[in-house]
């Protein structure tokens, strides 16, 4: 695969780890270990054993007969669903747990917006015993009562972040916070595809069982391949080993809120302008001082 981050994080022009020296000694830990780590015999195995007997992949390929007919196509949906805790999530932090144990860490943190990256985080942390802290922005955790619920009975501890929109940004803000406070024993599982490098890299890598899967299950490769966008996990998963196939059409879907033409809209890839946020470049609405523009969507995590 031609695809490749380079040495620094950079996809081209975006990635990259800007990161305050508080936080250097965290990164890079990370960054000269991680590749190593996953690539080795014993976390393989121990990775894909339990993709299979405890996430329950692979997920089915399942053909919409009756969306199919309506639109004249055939329409094939990943059911990354049926995982188990309902979501791909769990891939990631599945990797990402075997990545902290084997550098030692004892305590685990993490930021989520649905919630589901919450409940994937708390399970694989309930699994392997170690401490689990969350946090959720304030609104966020009033929309999502269930999962926050579920993560409560995990043993996970849940945290509000009650400053900016209360959503997913902010509760990024303070994970960050925290993990400069604790850099000895504590592991940070981001969910999404932001972040410093190494974390776009190590997510989509461990996302990619998705798009592995899928050519596996396709009589040949298909026409589209179409994912939501929200922090990207689900969209890189599902491109990744699609990206060299020049003949696939990789289409990104992301929440326009009440339209792209009003200030009440996430769509950040169509609107946004190149900034730096959370520690890496990408694509963000902001103002013209480079302030960041909330988003607005019905759906948390979007």
């Amino acid at each position: 695969m031609s695809y490749q981050v380079d040495e620094k994080g950079f996809y081209g022009e975006f990635g990259g780890a800007f990161i305050p020296e508080l936080l250097y000694p965290n990164i890079e830990e990370l960054q000269e270990n991680y590749l190593a780590i996953e690539k080795s015999p014993e976390f393989q195995e121990e990775f894909h054993q339990l993709l299979k007997d405890y996430v329950g992949r692979p997920t089915p390929l399942f053909l919409a007969k009756r969306l199919s007919a309506k639109y004249g196509a055939q329409i094939w949906l990943k059911r990354e669903d049926l995982c188990h805790t309902g979501a791909h999530k769990v891939n990631n932090t599945i990797g990402q747990i075997l990545l902290a144990e084997k550098l030692g860490k004892k305590r685990i943190i993490a930021e989520t917006g649905a919630g589901q990256h919450g409940v994937a985080t708390a399970t694989v942390c309930a699994l392997k015993g170690l401490e689990c802290i969350i946090y959720m922005g304030e609104k966020d955790i009033e929309r999502q009562a269930p999962n926050v619920a579920r993560m409560k009975m995990l043993g996970a501890t849940v945290r509000p972040a009650t400053s900016g929109s209360k959503t997913l940004k902010d509760a990024t803000n303070e994970a960050m916070r925290d993990w400069i406070n604790n850099p000895e024993d504590t592991h940070y599982i981001i969910g999404s595809v932001v972040g410093p490098h190494p974390y776009p890299d190590m997510v989509a890598r461990y996302q990619s069982v998705i798009s592995e899967e899928i050519k596996k299950q396709m009589d040949g490769l298909p026409d589209y391949v179409i994912a939501c966008v929200g922090g990207g996990s689900n969209a890189m998963g599902a491109f990744y080993h699609f990206l060299d196939d020049k003949e696939v059409k990789l289409i990104g879907v992301e929440a326009a809120g009440l339209g792209v033409d009003t200030e009440k809209t996430a769509a950040t890839l169509t609107l946004g302008t190149p900034g730096v946020l959370h520690a890496s470049r990408s694509i963000m609405m902001q103002d013209k001082d480079g302030q960041v523009i909330e988003p607005h969507s019905i759906s948390a995590g979007l």
